[in-house]
């Protein structure tokens, strides 16, 4: 697609209502929202996206329109380069270090535009719809999980709530809240971030312990590089600071300890898919391929608690 004579990507933002749309994922009309329709056409338009963070660069906005159904059209560059999912570890090493220099500009200090997302990372996790039984011991996890990390991800969903709370005492940056390889491209002019539909306040820590989980959790990258990427991801984004590297591993924890509980509960109700979005494998896969992914978040969530 082209627009001014350019090759771009069409985006268009609608409000709140698109049939369709799970209510775990629903938008809202009220600006500090986790998932406010009208965010990321806002962070384009006022500029926030191209200039937030020094050394990486958002798409640049090539045309803006208003539609008379109320949806927002953006029309932003098509970047042309290495999608995130193809990148080296010391490639998204490099990135976690530019994004760890710019969350520390942005650390402790406040922001004033009214539409960036308030609280997220407590309103997006404790939105996912987990319902109560979860089925510990169904015969699929029982298959890929073992005893110890079946245990240890119980622990982690009944102590979701002191989870949060210590994140709270965290020092907070200016968070992107959905940084993983799908929302990255690397061109000749280095790291690109996609997506600014979530930007808002959050703790120091969060942007990176995603990078590193949601890498693996959907299948889309080796496993097998799960050490590698994150050895190198907290090292370059903390930079010898041990307080940050607790933060990343709290907030990991934080965010998704609601995982498991989720998938058990779709496991159990079959026969739809678990997930609902890019991991297209069968449960016994996706049980088994999040295996380790899981078992880092486990040792994330006892070391920060310790």
């Amino acid at each position: 697609m082209e627009r001014g004579g350019r090759p771009a990507v069409l985006k268009v933002a609608t409000p709140p209502g698109r049939p369709g749309v799970p209510a775990h994922w629903e938008t809202s009309t009220d600006p500090a929202h986790w998932n406010y329709w009208r965010r990321e056409a806002l962070a384009y338009g006022d500029g926030l996206a191209g200039s937030v963070y020094a050394g990486i660069r958002a798409p640049s906005l090539v045309d803006y329109e208003e539609h008379g159904d109320g949806s927002v059209a953006l029309w932003l560059e098509y970047v042309d380069g290495q999608p995130g999912t193809a990148a080296t570890p010391a490639m998204l090493g490099d990135f976690a270090e530019r994004l760890g220099a710019a969350h520390a500009v942005w650390r402790g200090r406040s922001t004033s535009e009214p539409w960036l997302s308030r609280d997220w990372l407590r309103a997006y996790t404790t939105s996912r719809p987990v319902s109560e039984p979860i089925p510990w011991d169904h015969p699929v996890a029982v298959a890929a999980w073992p005893d110890d990390l079946r245990a240890g991800l119980r622990e982690l969903w009944a102590r979701r709530h002191e989870v949060l709370r210590a994140t709270d005492a965290l020092p907070h940056t200016l968070c992107h809240h959905d940084v993983w390889p799908m929302n990255l491209v690397f061109d000749g002019s280095g790291p690109v971030l996609l997506d600014w539909s979530f930007v808002g306040p959050g703790p120091m820590g969060e942007d990176a312990a995603n990078l590193v989980l949601d890498t693996f959790f959907d299948g889309l990258v080796d496993v097998a590089l799960l050490d590698d990427v994150a050895e190198v991801v907290t090292s370059a984004y903390a930079r010898g600071d041990a307080a940050v590297h607790r933060a990343i591993r709290l907030t990991g924890a934080a965010k998704y300890f609601w995982l498991a509980p989720m998938m058990l509960n779709r496991v159990a109700a079959g026969p739809a898919p678990i997930s609902q979005s890019y991991d297209a494998r069968e449960a016994a896969a996706m049980f088994a391929g999040r295996r380790r992914p899981l078992e880092l978040l486990l040792s994330w969530f006892r070391e920060a608690l310790a």
